[in-house]
Parts: structure tokens; sequence; C-alpha cells
């Protein structure tokens, strides 16, 4: 059994990684740092600077913003500096009424905002916000991210590298190990990702949020092409979460590593799956801590944000997760992660958006496929792109091109995005 000083490292940092959310984490986590900077002014701003990078400003374009009926950055911030508290980290507008939201719409009409992407070089997650009231100012920073304060760039440059050496390193046979042995109460926690997530599943069902992906797979029309399964449930349960979380809907999920929808990936599939093939508690509780720390150590190489789609990342840790289900050992494991690398790297992220629940159903099909074609004993070899014998080789190719081939991908797509918005306005 793994050591308890490492036991505890680890359970540190999916604390740290697997929390409460509501609405898209971006905007969320630029509606925090207003907050903040509110709180530092002591007063409502009567003018606020909001200095983001540019997959902060992609991934906060086209998302609803929970209990608004509104989408974007605007309606983010100004609710921040009405009735954000930093104290609810990304449930900061957890206090939302129906007043506050029609003042934050006068409070974006007097144009009291201005929203600029940062100058320079800077973290692919910066969020830099100035408010000010009469002649006095005050600045919040986030970097690195989507709840870590800074003082500045020199600042963050000392507490971003503090923050990565006090982290463990993780590989796949650590998160293997830990999830499969570790003593079951020290782990039970992970239980509050399936109350959240499939909690909001349910909620979702309840409404039409985005694009109603998750309502559409349960009508009679998709019954008869995807028929009463397993495969259905899953990706309808996992759908409609997504649905509701992209469409605005005022529902807490559990996210992963700063993202909701990779919270819900590697939650929803392995949850249904369990209750359908009639898993033990235990089995779902290691399952469903092998499909977090799995996503958790992949970003660790990748990065909070990229150009690589994070449901990518998450619809791997199901297939772990599922994989370990289905019975499958180690070796299994291994295989439908190498599987999941040969068939989804490339998968870009165009922004938070109602369709993120179309790419959450491609990861999540495919992440059953791999399962079943692992427990066949197949894996996609060396001989083929990418993957590589050796498991860890195979995850740090798909976080390579991720974090570093995919950049100039990430700025043409940014690109695209803002002229379609300059145009329109």
């Amino acid at each position: 059994m793994i050591s308890k000083d490492i036991r505890e490292q680890i359970i540190a940092l999916v604390h740290k990684e697997v929390v409460p959310a509501i609405g898209c984490t971006e905007p969320m986590a630029v509606a925090l740092c207003t907050a903040k900077a509110k709180e530092q002014l002591g007063c409502k701003p009567e003018k606020i600077v909001a200095l983001l990078s540019a997959n902060i400003l992609k991934n906060a374009m086209g998302v609803g913003i929970p209990g608004t009926g509104m989408i974007g950055l605007p309606i983010a911030i100004a609710l921040g500096a009405l009735i954000g508290k930093s104290e609810y980290q990304l449930e900061v507008l957890k206090d939302l009424t129906p007043e506050a939201l029609e003042e934050g719409k006068q409070y974006i009409t007097e144009d009291r905002i201005d929203i600029r992407l940062k100058d320079g070089k800077c973290d692919k997650l910066y969020i830099e916000i100035i408010a000010s009231a009469g002649d006095r100012q005050e600045t919040a920073i986030i970097a690195g991210s989507h709840t870590h304060f800074v003082s500045g760039d020199a600042s963050y440059a000392r507490t971003a590298a503090s923050d990565e050496d006090d982290e463990i390193a993780l590989n796949m046979r650590l998160v293997y190990d830990f999830a499969t042995t570790a003593p079951l109460d020290e782990i039970r926690f992970i239980e509050e990702a399936r109350t959240y997530n499939m909690n909001a599943a349910r909620e979702a069902l309840k409404g039409n949020h985005g694009h109603n992906l998750g309502k559409t797979i349960d009508r009679p029309l998709a019954k008869g092409i995807f028929g009463n399964s397993i495969y259905s449930h899953i990706i309808s349960r996992t759908a409609s979460a997504c649905d509701a979380r992209m469409g605005g809907a005022m529902i807490p999920v559990m996210s992963n590593s700063g993202s909701g929808n990779q919270g819900i990936c590697a939650t929803n599939p392995v949850c249904v799956y369990a209750k359908e093939n009639e898993n033990t508690e235990e089995e779902l509780l290691r399952a469903l801590m092998l499909s977090h720390l799995t996503a958790i150590y992949i970003k660790q190489s990748l990065g909070k944000l990229s150009a690589l789609c994070g449901c990518v990342v998450a619809s791997i840790g199901s297939s772990c997760g599922i994989t370990y289900l289905m019975g499958g050992d180690y070796e299994r494991i291994c295989y439908a992660v190498k599987n999941m690398i040969a068939n989804l790297t490339g998968m870009i992220c165009d922004g938070a958006k109602p369709s993120c629940s179309l790419k959450i159903t491609s990861g999540v099909s495919t992440a059953l496929l791999s399962a079943l074609l692992a427990m066949e004993g197949k894996c996609v070899s060396q001989d083929e792109g990418i993957v590589d014998d050796c498991v860890d080789k195979s995850i740090h190719n798909l976080t390579s091109i991720g974090a570093e081939a995919m950049c100039k991908t990430d700025d043409m797509v940014l690109n695209i995005m803002t002229s379609k918005k300059q145009v329109k306005d």
C-alpha cells in the first residue's frame, strides 16, 4: 500500500482540484477577481477595467451566466462588483437576486466596464481587475488557477513555482495504486462529485437548457437510434448536466482542475455505468477516484487552459473508471488510456458554450469504446501515431501537443471568435 504521507499529499491535491462551482469557471473566476477588487476598494466601483488572457476571453465569450439569462463577461463582472463575495470562491454569485440582476444590467448600460486583452506575455489563465472609485484604485489578480490570487507578476512567478514544487507529481501507476488500495474512508469524500453532478443531470431534465442534447437523447427518435441502453443513459446524463451548466442554470456542479465540464465528464459516465452494471459502492468510489485523479494527472502537464478540449482529458479519466468497473486491471486501464489518446487527440477548445455538450458526448462515446476494446485485450500500438508503449509517455505526447504544438491553433480560434463578434457589433 502507498505510504500515509503520499496518500495525504494526493488527497490534498484532489481536495484542491475537485471543488464545487456554479456556472462556467472562467467567467466565475473573473467575477471572483472582481469581487476581491471591490472588497479591497471598500465600495461599489465606479469603473472596472478587466485585463484578461486570450484563453480566459475565449472561454467566457459565449457561455451562459447562471440565473441571468445572459451570456458573456459584462454581466459576470457587473454582478461580481455588486453582489459577489470572494469567500464563496467559484460559487461567487450564489447570492444573486432578481433585484441584483436588474442593477447589474443597469451597471452595464452605464458603460462602467472596460474588457481588454492583456498586453504582453502572461499565464494562459490570467485575470487582472482594476476597480476604481473617485481617485482611489485597487487591483486584484488571479493567475495559474481559477482561485489563485497573486499580488503581481513577480509574486506570481514565485508563488506559482512554489505551488508546483509543493504539488505531488503523479504518474499512471501511482494514480491506479492510490485509487484501488487507499483505505475507503480516506477517499469516500469523492462521493460528493456524484451527489453534485448527477443532481445537475436530473435538474437539467426539468427545464430547457442549451441545445437540450441530454433530453434529445432520451426522446423516442433517439431511442430508436441508440436504444434504451447503458450507452444512451450515460451520454444522456452526462450531456444533460453540461446543457444546464453551459446554458446558465443556477445549478452547482463538482469541477475538476478548474472545469465544471471536466468534473461532469469524469463523474457521470462512471456513476451511470456503476448503477446499471450493479457494481458495489466501494467499486464506484474507487472508479470515481481513478477517473478524477487521472484527469488531474493529465492536467498537471497540460495546464489549466489549453487549445486541447478538456473533455478529452476528462473522458480519458472516465474510460479508466469504466474499465475498472468492467473488472479491468492496471494493464487494461493503460490500454484504455492509449485507445483514447489515439482517437481524440487534436479536438480543439473553441470556448465554453452550449455546444460543449456535443464534445462531451463524443468524448464519452469514445470512453466506452476504448474501455470495451481494452477489456478485449486490445490497444493501439506504439507503431500507430503518437501512442507509445509507455502509458505515461503516451500521456506526455498528448499534453505536449495540447500545450505547445496547438498554440497557433489557439490564436487562430480566438481570432475567428473575436472577428465574428466584431462583425455582429
